[in-house]
């Protein structure tokens, strides 16, 4: 299947500009930017780099067709338009799911099986068949409609590019991997980098800067759904492992540093760093953040605790203050921490050279620069 497809990765909301250079870096062209999802133009290769090598992609998902539908008949039709079985397999099994907002189609469950109704259409005239035991490998069939305009997508990755596969367990309050690679690239991590965490939790910013830092591709330990398509060729998943793994950076100089008040926290860090495969890189001992002493020429990289009730909220506050005592503010230490406090500033007191709005799942946050 060497042709380009129209291919689309959605991202976390205020991370846009970073998975367009990364997408850029692979290869992919032609892009198009909106909030929280960038499609663009790829071969197979592309597609099988994207799911490895993009850190701040959510997933990556074949666009397959946008059109509009305000009828079940628009709809349907519109669906059975599309050349399905370039991707699909008579014995493949093609789940459809996804999410309606503002359109006359609000009913999920009814758009679910008009788009699998005509599916099996379109398949049933292609291959001469009455019957489909979808006994194969899946074939994700997506649907958004937004405002009446549907657009259809087969999703590649599987289960979520955020899971890389190295935090099977996780702390009270993980920070997303992907949201976590998006802000590294923010704190411009380079090779030679000294990352802290002085709230490393689970680990995963410290994770997340060192496989940017040895610029080892995030999807290098796991499988993605697409792999398993009889449609595509299986040699170019291979060819692009070996290539990501080429393009590992052994000699590069990065060190991460972190610290939690948790003793388990301390632990599973460490287990999700070997798990990664970058334990060597990283220094983890159990302090409280008023012990804590950034080195020169180190980046603080940090999530610290906020607060949703309002004895918790107090404490958040007291550490905002300790963390205006103890990090650095520019020059040869900076600081990048994301919070949704309102009034962080005042609390750490300094205000940010630069903030930009991230959300950490439905959270709004400020991701607050000191450089």
């Amino acid at each position: 299947m060497g042709e380009n497809m129209r291919l689309c990765c959605p991202c976390h909301f205020g991370l846009e500009s970073v998975l367009k250079y990364e997408i850029n870096k692979i290869g992919g062209t032609d892009l198009k930017v909106s909030d929280g999802k960038i499609s663009f133009t790829g071969d197979e290769n592309v597609l099988a780099r994207a799911n490895l090598c993009l850190s701040t992609a959510e997933r990556v998902m074949i666009e397959l067709l946008e059109f509009r539908a305000a009828t079940f008949e628009e709809l349907f039709q519109g669906v059975r338009a599309i050349e399905l079985e370039r991707y699909i397999q008579p014995e493949d099994a093609f789940p459809v799911k996804g999410y309606s907002l503002d359109s006359a189609l609000h009913s999920v469950p009814d758009c679910q099986s008009i788009i699998k109704k005509a599916a099996v259409e379109r398949l049933k005239s292609k291959y001469g068949i009455s019957w489909f035991s979808e006994t194969g490998s899946p074939v994700q069939i997506k649907f958004s409609i937004l405002k009446d305009i549907v657009t259809i997508y087969l999703d590649t990755s599987g289960i979520g590019l955020h899971k890389r596969g190295y935090r099977r367990n996780s702390n009270a309050a993980p920070i997303k991997e992907t949201l976590a690679a998006g802000i590294v690239d923010l704190a411009r991590v380079r090779p030679d980098t000294i990352v802290c965490d002085p709230f490393c939790g689970s680990g995963t910013i410290l994770i997340e800067a060192a496989l940017k830092a040895l610029k080892i591709a995030p999807g290098i330990n796991r499988r993605f759904a697409a792999e398993k398509w009889s449609c595509f060729d299986n040699k170019i998943w291979q060819e692009e492992r070996s290539r990501a793994i080429d393009c590992v950076d052994k000699s590069a100089e990065f060190r991460g540093i972190g610290f939690d008040i948790d003793d388990a926290a301390v632990a599973l860090s460490l287990d999700n760093a070997h798990k990664a495969g970058i334990k060597s890189r990283i220094k983890i001992e159990q302090a409280d953040i008023s012990k804590f002493v950034q080195p020169e020429d180190s980046t603080v990289i940090c999530n610290p605790p906020y607060g949703e009730r309002l004895l918790e909220l107090r404490e958040a506050e007291n550490i905002y203050k300790i963390m205006g005592r103890v990090l650095g503010k520019g020059g040869s230490r900076q600081s990048y921490i994301i919070s949704p406090h309102e009034q962080f500033e005042k609390f750490f007191g300094t205000n940010a050279a630069k903030r930009r709005k991230l959300y950490n799942g439905m959270i709004k946050c400020q991701l607050y620069m000191y450089f």
